[in-house]
């Protein structure tokens, strides 16, 4: 709250001197967010700006967890922006139920969960208690376009279940 009125979410990422991108287009055959009921499942979300990847290449050997971790975030601010596409508002969001963190990584890399955190830490910034999420964190061989991370997510959302088909007069 500031000043007695709620903050909205967009406004509280523009504090956090952030701002969402456009929602990146699907990479392939896929679309980049499914709702069911209450719950939005949401396709994995690649570090992109502008149509390019932010960094690329795997932890462990390219990148630092410093520099894992800045992708983990801004491929959560791609997943914020394809969410507030398919709501109008960020504000529908109710809670973040779980994401799952693919980082590719070499062999001997362990600190998946540290790369992560970038995301989950932010996630609980943004949302307060609401950003609290079950997670997994998970080193992959490799990700698409030599990606060092990819993002999933299943969100809680208020009053958008799905819209049900009002009865005809001959169907009553």
């Amino acid at each position: 709250m500031i000043w007695g009125y709620k903050m909205n979410i967009e406004n509280k990422i523009q504090s956090l001197g952030l701002r969402l991108p456009l929602p990146p287009k699907p990479l392939a055959s896929y679309v980049p967010i499914m709702r069911s009921g209450p719950l939005l499942f949401l396709s994995g979300m690649l570090p992109m700006v502008e149509g390019k990847l932010f960094a690329k290449g795997k932890l462990g050997v390219a990148l630092s967890v410093d520099q894992g971790k800045a992708c983990a975030r801004m491929a959560l601010l791609n997943a914020l922006a394809v969410i507030q596409a398919e709501t109008a508002s960020l504000d529908a969001i109710e809670k973040i139920v779980r994401i799952a963190v693919h980082v590719a990584s070499t062999p001997d890399f362990t600190e998946q969960a540290a790369v992560a955190n970038g995301a989950s830490d932010l996630l609980v910034e943004i949302f307060g208690a609401a950003g609290r999420h079950a997670r997994l964190a998970l080193g992959a061989v490799s990700l698409p376009l030599d990606a060092p991370v990819e993002l999933e997510m299943i969100v809680q959302v208020a009053g958008m279940a799905p819209q049900q088909k009002q009865a005809g007069p001959d169907q009553v």
